[in-house]
C-alpha cells in the first residue's frame, strides 16, 4: 500500500502536538486522504526530556540530516523555529526534493519570499496554516475559502498572549507586570516574553495575512509596530468609562495604499471583537464579496496548532498524490501577479484618538490644549477631568474625531512643552469599526 512519509524535526511543545494528532487520529486522516499519512521519523537535540507523547526509541535522531536524507520522507515538518537552523532545514529539505511544512512566521515574514521562490523553482509545496493564528484556519480561508473577493480588510487579535495581559489589566485591575507575571505562571507567556509584548509577534503574523490578502511579497519592514508595555491600567480604565475595550490589534487595509499596523487599539465595547477575553485570537475578515465574517479560536497551544500542520501535512499529500505540487500559490496570487503596493505609512493614517495628559488644575489649562489641538486640525469629541488638587497634575481626558496621525503629533510635541503638562501624552489610536 501507498504511504506518505512525515519527517518531524523539532520536538517540542507543538511537536509533541502533531505526534498526537498523527497518531490518535491516523484512521480518519487515512481516511480523508486515501493512503497513510506515517510519521517515519523525528529529529531534536534533547531525546530524554519527558513529553506527552511517547513513540519507539527507534522513531528518533538528534540529526536533522537524518530525516532530509530519508528516501522514504517526502514531507518535513520544520518546528524548530527561529531564523538560522530552521532556514537550513527548509532549506535543504527543499534542496532535497521534499515538500515541507512549517508553523515558522517569523523566518516566513523575514525569508518567506526567497523561500516560496525555492519551493516553486524546485516544484514543491510549503504548507504553513499554522504560522499564522494556530489552529484557526485564517490562511487557508483568504486563500482558498475567499479566493473569489477582493480583500479589503484585515482587523484582528493575533496574539493570545497580549490579549490575556490586557483582560486581565481590565478585569482585575491588574498592573501590566503583575498581569504579566501571571501570564509566566501559567505558561502564556515566555520567559523572555519580548516577540508577545512588543508587537513583533503580531507583526510576522500580519505580514504574512497580508501578503496573501493584497496580492504583494511579505513586507514586514513597512508593518509599523508598538506593543502594549507602556499601557497602564489607568488608561485601561478610563477608556472604558467612554465606552471602549483595550486590545492589541492588527490591522491591514487598502484603499489604492497600503497600510499595515500592530498597536494597542480601543474599540467600542459592543464590537465582537471587545468580547475576545483570554488567550483567544480572533480575525475580522471584509471582502467585497463576502461582506464581513469573523473567525475566532485559540490560535496557539500544543494540540491547536498541532492540528493546523498535520491539516497542512494532509493537504501536500493530495498534491503529492495527485501530481498536483503547488497547485495553490502560496500567498494565493500567481507569482508573476504580485504587486508591490505603495505603502501608507502612519503618519499618513488618520483615526480617532483618546489622550491622557498631566495637566495643573489651574484656570486656562484645557483652552490651551484644546487651541493647540485645533492649530492641527484636531477635533475634541468628548473630554473628562478627574479630580481636583490645587498645586497637583491631575487626569484630563480626552476622545478627538478622526485626525492625522501626523497632525497629532506636532501637536503633542506642543502640548507637551506646555508649563501646564506634566511628563508625556499617554496616546491610544481608536478604531470604531472593522472598515
Amino acid at each position: 500500500m501507498q504511504r506518505i512519509g512525515v519527517g518531524l524535526v523539532g520536538w517540542g511543545t507543538v511537536g509533541s502536538g502533531v505526534v498526537r494528532v498523527m497518531l490518535e487520529n491516523a484512521g480518519a486522516i487515512e481516511s480523508r486522504l486515501g493512503v497513510p499519512l506515517e510519521l517515519k521519523r523525528i529529529a531534536d537535540l534533547d531525546l530524554e526530556r519527558e513529553r506527552p507523547v511517547s513513540v519507539p526509541r527507534s522513531m528518533l535522531t538528534t540529526r536533522a540530516d537524518d530525516i532530509i536524507e530519508d528516501p522514504d520522507i517526502q514531507i518535513v515538518i520544520e518546528l524548530v523555529g527561529g531564523l538560522g537552523f530552521a532556514k537550513t532545514v527548509i532549506r535543504k529539505s527543499l534542496e532535497a526534493g521534499k515538500h515541507v511544512v512549517t508553523a515558522n512566521k517569523a523566518l516566513l515574514a523575514h525569508d518567506g519570499n526567497e523561500l516560496f521562490g525555492l519551493a516553486r523553482e524546485r516544484g514543491l509545496s510549503i504548507g504553513f496554516e499554522a504560522s499564522v493564528a494556530g489552529g484557526i484556519p485564517l490562511i487557508k480561508s483568504l486563500r482558498e475559502g475567499l479566493a473569489s473577493n477582493r480583500i479589503q480588510t484585515i482587523f484582528g487579535i493575533l496574539n493570545g498572549t497580549a490579549n490575556y495581559i490586557l483582560t486581565r489589566m481590565s478585569e482585575a485591575g491588574l498592573s501590566f507586570r503583575d498581569a504579566l507575571k501571571e501570564a509566566q505562571d501559567l505558561g502564556y507567556a515566555e520567559a523572555d516574553p519580548t516577540l508577545d509584548i512588543e508587537g513583533i509577534d503580531t507583526a510576522h503574523k500580519l505580514a504574512i495575512a497580508s501578503a496573501i490578502s493584497f496580492g504583494t511579497p511579505i513586507q514586514l519592514d513597512h508593518v509599523y509596530i508598538e506593543g502594549i508595555t507602556g499601557i497602564d491600567a489607568l488608561d485601561i480604565q478610563y477608556a472604558e468609562e467612554f465606552g471602549y475595550q483595550l486590545k492589541l490589534l492588527a490591522i491591514a487595509r487598502i484603499n489604492e495604499r497600503l497600510e499595515m499596523r500592530v498597536h494597542p487599539t480601543l474599540i467600542p465595547r459592543n464590537h465582537v471583537l471587545a468580547s475576545v477575553k483570554g488567550a483567544y485570537n480572533a480575525v475580522h475578515i471584509e471582502g467585497n464579496a463576502v461582506g464581513d465574517i469573523m473567525l475566532y479560536g485559540m490560535g496557539a497551544g500544543m494540540m491547536p496548532t498541532g492540528s493546523a500542520v498535520v491539516s497542512d501535512a494532509i493537504d501536500v499529500a493530495r498534491d503529492i498524490l495527485n501530481h498536483t505540487p503547488g497547485r495553490i500559490p502560496p500567498l494565493a496570487f500567481q507569482f508573476d501577479k504580485l504587486n508591490d503596493i505603495k505603502i501608507k505609512p502612519i503618519s499618513d493614517v488618520s483615526t480617532c484618538y483618546y489622550f491622557r495628559f498631566a495637566a495643573l488644575d489651574r484656570p486656562g489649562v484645557l483652552s490651551k490644549i484644546s487651541g493647540i489641538l485645533g492649530k492641527h486640525q484636531i477635533s475634541i469629541n468628548a473630554v473628562i477631568q478627574k479630580g481636583r488638587h490645587a498645586q497637583e497634575s491631575v487626569p484630563l481626558l480626552m476622545i478627538t474625531h478622526e485626525a492625522l496621525e501626523s497632525n497629532v503629533r506636532k501637536a503633542l510635541d506642543e502640548i507637551d512643552n506646555l508649563d501646564v503638562v506634566i511628563g508625556k501624552t499617554s496616546l491610544i489610536r481608536i478604531e470604531k469599526s472593522a472598515r
